[in-house]
């Protein structure tokens, strides 16, 4: 009898274990027709402005829900990360995963924050960029590893993004 209800445990958590995927692989189906492809990383993006800066990729989510991470591909996973700001945009260097590179002209706004992607961190821990992948606003987050250089980053990204006309109570651009 024991044995068949260790069995019957095992067999509902590899069921809840396999549905987790599932939903992790439909929400990355139904992301990836609306976002779109990702830009590519450029093979030599030119002398470094700004950083490099070294941390945690937290991951990406659609603009103004913190919540929602994104799926495509590897985009979704974390992975400690070389963050450098360069003429023509920012490069998010990922151990073990692929580069995220954010053109400049996509990049609408830095600020800092306390939670993403489902982290939650304390006040002003991570340093989000808002940028637009096609027609979606993406949030892309990032935990230093001195987090004393946020202020230079969103001032470094603020010269080029338009100004924010609207905030929501949390801080996030309407």
């Amino acid at each position: 009898m024991r044995v068949l209800l260790s069995l019957l445990v095992l067999a509902l958590l590899l069921l809840a274990v396999w549905g987790m995927y599932r939903g992790w692989q439909h929400r990355a189906q139904r992301q990836a027709t609306g976002l779109g492809a990702f830009p590519a990383a450029p093979t030599d993006p030119g002398p470094i402005r700004l950083g490099p800066v070294t941390g945690l990729y937290v991951g990406s989510t659609l603009g103004g829900n913190w919540q929602n991470r994104i799926a495509v591909g590897d985009i979704g996973h974390r992975a400690t990360t070389e963050l450098s700001l360069h003429a023509d945009g920012v490069l998010l260097n990922r151990q073990g995963a692929s580069s995220i590179w954010l053109p400049r002209n996509t990049i609408e706004a830095a600020r800092t924050d306390s939670r993403l992607a489902g982290k939650v961190m304390t006040k002003d821990g991570l340093l989000v960029l808002r940028w637009r992948v096609g027609e979606e606003t993406v949030d892309t987050g990032f935990r230093a590893d001195d987090k004393r250089c946020y202020r230079e980053w969103v001032a470094a990204l603020a010269t080029t993004a338009p100004a924010p006309t609207e905030t929501t109570k949390d801080g996030d651009i309407a």
